[in-house]
């Protein structure tokens, strides 16, 4: 075999292993992982019905899974290094398995958050650790292929998510959607076993634990996520309660980077952002996070509210950058090999500006086809930006740095997504509501097209048999109706104008980025 993780499996096993079956082993779990971030959300109605608990509190079934994820996403290197990569991949493929098999008999709403909090914390680490076993496992010529493989299961799973939710707690019951866990669960953990072996420079550095940061980032970290999560829903600082976990952010992030900087044995370590390129590249897949996540909350709800599209089939009119993702991945993942990533980088952001400012000019003739086609087009586009920011950012990273590096670069993907999704719904509702203080205020009686349309509607109704003050009630709330129709639309418009321009800004940070040493292609930038 030509890397070196395979030479050191064959010292220990007496056989050498295909990276491909490694990549399937490390990938089984993390997509399943993955997928139950978003699996999930169709399914709360049922799940509040079922276990007798509000809309709003079957929520914490989701900010529960987030928050605990996201506090051991940026300890996953450390935890490889202290416990063993191997033994800590098994032990979260086990842990997320049997939380799976436990949220699925939850009796009531807090026993299934409790599981939900195990099945985010043992999945936490899924992410990081199979990328960070890709990066090592493939040579790195062949990583742009690896990482293809990485990101298809990354970017694909979040959009199959909503779609299988609601099939199976349609079909079946809500339950269905963790049970279906296990078997996979079983054979990722059959395969790891059979194939991951940790490389030589897994070894731990220290008996030393950094508790303090430890606590630090967990407290830092959960408070942002919760804020993030619930902000829209309590107004932001107008809440007592929001006001009070940005405070705690705050502070406890800060001290934990003063913590982080000054402890002889970190629980991160932050001397990886002396790379250049990993720096930008944790940058631009922050902001990555943020606009493409952002946008996947933003579609489906005008789907919902202008269409008229059930959840399950606004679902489904999402497949489409699915199946551009799943098409293109594989085709960037040889470019990469051939073209200069930076290139492929930049072709990426434009291409994907390009169906953002597609979604910017729709008005109320919107069909399926007008998002069908700038989907597309953005799923394609998601693996000219996927593959080859991963392959760059992780780039110079040394081996015995990268399961680190994968921590915090998955972490910012997961924040980036979080702080998207608060910040669109927020702008939306927030342009919505002005759209509808300026459009509601031309709605009187000295403006003749509001007047024709409310003497035309008020006639309509009497002649349907209803009485004259009846008629006149209906007539104006049929008009704000269609107030609210276009003010939609309008938010919905300005909103992805935000996001193009956002994505735009990306581009001159890609050539702060320097070109992989280990690139095969021949094209140059300077």
């Amino acid at each position: 075999m030509d890397t070196e993780v395979c030479v050191e499996q064959s010292k220990e096993t007496g056989r050498e292993v295909n990276p491909w079956l490694i990549a399937i082993a490390v990938m089984a779990s993390t997509f399943m992982e993955v997928l139950d971030t978003t699996v999930v959300n169709v399914s709360l109605p049922h799940i509040a019905g079922n276990l007798s608990a509000t809309a709003e509190e079957a929520t914490w079934a989701l900010t529960s899974y987030l928050v605990a994820n996201a506090i051991i996403l940026p300890m996953t290197g450390w935890l490889a290094n202290h416990f063993g990569r191997k033994r800590l991949l098994m032990a979260s493929v086990a842990g997320f398995t049997v939380a799976s098999f436990f949220c699925g008999l939850a009796p009531n709403l807090p026993f299934l958050i409790i599981f939900r909090i195990i099945q985010g914390a043992a999945g936490g680490g899924l992410q990081p650790l199979s990328q960070a076993i890709l990066l090592e496992v493939f040579p790195p010529a062949e990583r742009g292929k690896a990482m293809a493989f990485w990101a298809l299961g990354i970017v694909v799973a979040p959009m199959v998510g909503p779609v299988l939710g609601g099939w199976l707690t349609d079909s079946y019951s809500w339950r269905w959607i963790f049970y279906i866990n296990i078997p996979v669960g079983i054979i990722a953990l059959l395969m790891t076993q059979m194939l991951v072996f940790d490389p030589h420079y897994i070894k731990r550095r220290s008996t030393v634990i950094d508790y303090t940061g430890m606590g630090f980032l967990a407290l830092g970290i959960g408070a942002l996520q919760i804020m993030l999560d619930k902000g829209q829903e309590e107004d932001w600082l107008s809440s007592r309660f929001i006001t009070s976990l940005a405070i705690v952010s705050v502070f406890c992030l800060l001290s934990f980077l003063v913590r982080e900087l000054t402890t002889a044995h970190p629980i991160v370590d932050l001397r990886v952002f002396r790379y250049r390129s990993y720096t930008t590249g944790l940058f631009l897949m922050t902001v990555l996070g943020f606009v493409l996540y952002g946008s996947t909350v933003l579609t489906p709800l005008l789907l919902q509210t202008l269409l008229g599209y059930p959840a399950l089939q606004a679902g489904v009119a999402m497949l489409p950058r699915g199946l551009g993702s799943f098409v293109a991945m594989p085709i960037v993942g040889i470019l990469t090999s051939k073209v200069e990533s930076r290139r492929l980088l930049i072709a990426g952001i434009v291409i994907c500006s390009f169906s953002f400012y597609s979604f910017s000019h729709l008005n109320m003739n919107a069909g399926y086809w007008d998002f069908f086609w700038p989907l597309m087009i953005q799923g394609s586009a998601m693996g000219l930006l996927f593959i080859p920011l991963t392959t760059i950012t992780n780039d110079p990273i040394p081996k015995e740095e990268m399961g680190n590096a994968t921590s915090l670069f998955n972490l910012m993907r997961n924040l980036g997504a979080s702080i998207g999704i608060a910040a669109v719904t927020t702008l939306y509702t927030r342009y919505q509501q002005s759209h509808i203080n300026v459009l509601g205020a031309n709605v009187n009686n000295f403006s003749p097209a509001a007047r024709e349309i409310l003497q035309d509607t008020r006639a309509s109704l009497v002649a349907r048999g209803a009485d004259a003050q009846t008629a006149a009630n209906q007539a104006y709330a049929v008009v704000f109706g269609m107030v609210q129709q276009q003010a939609t639309i309008m938010s919905f418009n300005d909103v992805f104008w935000i996001l193009t321009m956002l994505f735009m800004l990306m581009l001159p940070l890609v050539l702060l980025m320097r070109k992989p040493k280990h690139q095969r292609g021949t094209s140059a930038m300077h």
